[in-house]
């Protein structure tokens, strides 16, 4: 296993990392079997976003004995109340949460303190503005957080997080589909002659990774595989399956990035992301997929572009599209996925189908469907 240092936290992290969703969907000593085979491969972070008491004490039990060779990104905001995931910045429950990783963890510090998942400027202000904040900077003086962090899923919150100074690092959402946009609006010559430079990366997107490697400022990413949708000729938004190993690569070419948290159900999936470090440079090579995948790969597809916007009603079309991608993906709506969809406020249910979306998107997706099968999916 390669290591990392994580920006300027000095941490020195697995390519490789542990994301631990998903740790309460099996039986407890499988899922502290699985952290512990994870652990014997080389991988040393793990991210706990999750409230859910079964996970953390999972984790607790997996890493006892032995805190110290594990790297433990935790939320602040992340809550269980009536057993269920709730984000808030309410410092009661907050603090109750907190205490409640530390106590199930058996550990009295926390590598990395996260401001759990902003992708809204109001968020942030509120945040920034409230006793929210105070609170981790509480945590952080007494060395029970020893590097402050933020989740987010938007680049423009990310760079304003790192010009503020508040974080050291940041965890961040990587993958082709994400990354991914068209160079010009006009989708008929750019496929002309398909190539890699040619398809690009988001301008803010690209910002954002060359702000942390000249900072400083580490990345941690999440949905690095986009929920396993990559791995599918049929569901990937290129029309081209990618590896395990290609998507990884991908991330960790990004600059800033020194960790991908991957999901795991098995260890065969474990095997299969360690996999990358002995991979050839052939296997490793996910721009020979994207130069060649068909021309037709981003039609009827969504890519969250945005060249859909304005909507004459506000939804973010870009986000409930992602989030719909995400949610499909698994034989039940996740509890995050579903949170974080209410998050956006303004909801697929909101849609007057005026299609106005439909004729600025250059990919032809049927976006007004989409909205109703969206409501339908979450119930609003």
């Amino acid at each position: 296993m390669q290591y990392r240092t994580l920006g300027t936290t000095g941490l020195q992290v697995s390519e490789i990392g542990f994301g631990g969703e998903w740790l309460e969907r099996h039986p407890f000593h499988r899922s502290v079997k699985l952290m512990q085979y994870a652990e014997e491969q080389g991988i040393n972070v793990i991210d706990c976003w999750m409230p859910h008491p079964k996970s953390r004490d999972v984790i607790g039990t997996a890493i006892r004995g032995h805190r110290e060779k594990w790297i433990i990104q935790g939320h602040v905001g992340a809550t269980w109340q009536k057993k269920q995931y709730v984000r808030t910045r309410d410092v009661q429950w907050c603090r109750t949460a907190f205490e409640d990783l530390l106590q199930r963890l058996d550990t009295d510090y926390i590598d990395l303190g996260m401001i759990h998942y902003v992708d809204a400027m109001e968020d942030w202000d509120r945040c920034m503005n409230s006793d929210y904040i105070r609170y981790v900077e509480e945590l952080h003086r007494n060395g029970t957080i020893r590097h402050v962090g933020l989740s987010t899923h938007n680049p423009r919150i990310a760079k304003v997080a790192i010009e503020s100074g508040v974080v050291e690092m940041i965890m961040f959402s990587i993958n082709p589909a994400f990354d991914m946009r068209p160079a010009t609006e006009d989708i008929h010559a750019m496929y002309k002659n398909f190539t890699p430079e040619m398809a690009g990366i988001d301008p803010e997107r690209e910002e954002l990774y060359r702000m942390c490697e000249e900072r400083g400022v580490g990345i941690t990413v999440m949905k690095g595989y986009f929920g396993g949708r990559l791995f599918d000729a049929k569901t990937s938004p290129f029309g081209v399956a990618f590896s395990p190993v290609q998507c990884l690569h991908y991330a960790l070419t990004r600059p800033g990035v020194a960790t991908v948290l991957c999901g795991y159900d098995t260890k065969k999936q474990i095997d299969a992301a360690v996999a990358y470090e002995t991979a050839t440079d052939a296997e490793k090579d996910y721009a020979s997929i994207l130069a060649n995948a068909p021309l037709h790969a981003y039609s009827g597809a969504c890519v969250y572009c945005g060249h859909c916007k304005p909507c004459p009603v506000n939804i973010d079309i870009a986000m409930v599209n992602k989030f719909y991608d995400l949610a499909v993906q698994q034989p039940e709506v996740p509890e995050s996925v579903k949170a974080h969809y209410e998050a956006l406020g303004i909801t697929a249910s909101a849609c007057v189908g005026c299609k106005g979306c439909e004729t600025r998107c250059p990919f032809g997706v049927g976006i007004a469907e989409r909205m109703k099968k969206t409501a339908e999916l979450f119930g609003r």
